[in-house]
């Protein structure tokens, strides 16, 4: 539900509560903007969402922020997690969305 208190997928949690993000136990440093992303990606497991549907979740509506900014906010958060050795990826569909999955 979009009210739980924690998300977790693969070694990854993260707390809606106090905001921490730990992958196989370790703290995440997340920037506001990685955090909110990867928080949408969490509560939609196995579900692919859009550029779009990011940019108007986290950014806004009226936003004049382009929608590259996603990719580059999407990179980040796959360095950081593969840094992290995170079993998880944030895979990508092209033209299609992104979503997060176990690496298996």
């Amino acid at each position: 539900s979009p009210l739980a208190p924690a998300y977790a997928c693969g070694g990854l949690t993260l707390d809606t509560v106090s905001h921490a993000v730990t992958a196989a136990g370790k703290p995440v440093a997340l920037t506001r903007t990685e955090y909110a992303i990867l928080k949408l990606l969490m509560q939609n497991p196995g579900n692919l969402i859009s550029a779009e549907r990011l940019m108007e979740k986290i950014w806004g509506y009226d936003s004049e922020t382009e929608i590259s900014v996603v990719w580059v906010y999407i990179s980040y958060l796959r360095k950081k997690l593969s840094a992290l050795g995170a079993n998880i990826q944030i895979r990508a569909t092209r033209n299609v969305g992104y979503c997060l999955e176990e690496i298996a």
